[in-house]
């Protein structure tokens, strides 16, 4: 490999540095200059002293909820490339049919089970 070879990397890395730059150089240049007070440093900056605390406590039901999600999402994910290649498959006589069957009865015992333990209910 000869060092022109590298040239497209080059290109992009001192592309990404100059637009780096370029968004900070321009930030500093035509940012605001506020004098700080209390309603400047708050996180949600409307002209309007806030209420309460800024870092409210979630119910455990939201992380739950959200973690069953990705859960089944990143499942989905592993069915993709299925999908894609069971033509390919099919035609070298592999049949791939009974595992994806195991597979997704795996995920319905643990929707059923989700169900069952109310994981799901959100107002409980």
């Amino acid at each position: 490999m000869e060092l022109i070879d590298y040239a497209p990397v080059l290109i992009q890395i001192l592309l990404a540095v100059g637009i780096a730059i370029a968004i900070l150089g321009s930030s500093y240049v035509f940012g605001q200059r506020v004098v700080k007070n209390a309603i400047n440093d708050s996180p949600y900056e409307c002209g309007v002293l806030t209420e309460g605390s800024a870092h409210p406590q979630f119910s455990i039901k939201f992380y739950i909820t959200a973690m069953l999600f990705i859960i089944f999402d990143i499942e989905i994910v592993f069915l993709v490339p299925w999908v894609l290649v069971y033509r390919d498959f099919i035609s070298s006589g592999i049949s791939i049919v009974l595992p994806i069957i195991f597979f997704i009865f795996v995920l319905i015992i643990g929707l059923v089970y989700e169900l069952k333990k109310g994981a799901l209910e959100w107002e409980r």
